[in-house]
């Protein structure tokens, strides 16, 4: 590859890096702040950062069904990502709902058939079929051997999991949407914006939203996650554009395993086998379904 793409693409990569870190560091800064207080710090940083990075929004230049469906999406993903990982039990379930989230790749490309007529091969439904299966395997990890047991895992916090997969199918849509109706528009600073504004009125009028005490662990983090969020999207889309675009699509595939490896280290977790297997799966569904629609 020449100098200029293979750069491009090590940016695309550094992008994958820096998302894989979200679901340990949010989880971080939610026991410090609150799930509410915690992600509405992290997009107000995020959302001041873009703005100085890439300028205020202009959303009279992006198509309103992009703007207004478009928004509501990306807001409502963000919100239930942050929400459903800050309201984890404790931190073990928080690897496990930021694993059911990677189950976003396989629901584009299965809505991607109506919204946009994506030919497919037929290895496409075993491939979601071992990424569903692969959640089922992440959540074995708690003990829940038995899909009734699994079921009842789930009902003792029934809210993070179904913000979970509200996420999941959530960015899914907007994916598609995206692709149809921005016509090269970029609504991300913008869509960052009204995420944070969300949150901070959500806890402002919470019944529960305690004062937040400051200290300088949690801040850094907060920082961190804000600097690192919009660092990838602007390094995202670098790549994607002169970079290797098939090499940098199989990387992110692996997001799951990296997200999983980088979550352990930073909440001071050690998973099971069998949770690892369960990442493997959703990982190699992941990679099922995409060859599944390459090149037709």
């Amino acid at each position: 590859m020449p100098v200029t793409v293979s750069r491009a693409t090590f940016i695309g990569l550094i992008a994958i890096l820096l998302w894989s870190t979200t679901v340990g560091l949010l989880r971080s800064v939610s026991e410090a702040f609150g799930a509410t207080g915690g992600a509405a710090l992290i997009y107000t940083t995020t959302a001041l950062l873009l703005c100085l990075t890439r300028g205020l929004p202009k959303p009279g230049a992006m198509p309103a069904i992009y703007l207004w469906l478009g928004g509501t999406l990306f807001v409502g993903y963000e919100i239930s990502l942050a929400l459903a990982i800050g309201l984890a039990s404790d931190r073990s379930q928080s690897l496990e709902l930021g694993m059911i989230n990677y189950l976003w790749p396989c629901l584009t490309i299965v809505l991607a058939i109506p919204f946009s007529q994506q030919r497919f091969r037929v290895w496409l439904w075993p491939g979601l079929l071992l990424s569903l299966l692969g959640i089922v395997w992440v959540m074995k990890s708690s003990g829940s051997g038995s899909p009734a047991l699994l079921w009842q895992n789930m009902l003792r916090n029934p809210v993070a999991y179904a913000l979970a997969f509200i996420a999941a199918l959530t960015w899914a849509i907007y994916n598609n949407v995206t692709r149809r109706c921005a016509r090269g528009s970029n609504g991300v600073t913008l869509f960052f914006i009204l995420t944070a504004m969300a949150l901070w009125i959500k806890y402002v009028f919470s019944d529960r939203a305690a004062p937040m005490t400051f200290a300088l662990v949690p801040l850094l983090e907060v920082l961190f996650v804000g600097l690192s969020t919009a660092i990838a999207y602007s390094a995202w889309n670098h790549g994607i554009q002169q970079g290797n675009l098939t090499l940098l699509a199989t990387a992110s595939y692996f997001t799951p395993v990296l997200s999983a490896l980088l979550g352990s280290l930073w909440l001071g977790l050690t998973p099971p086998l069998v949770f690892w297997q369960g990442v493997a799966m959703i990982t190699l569904g992941s990679l099922i379904y995409w060859l599944a629609t390459r090149r037709l």
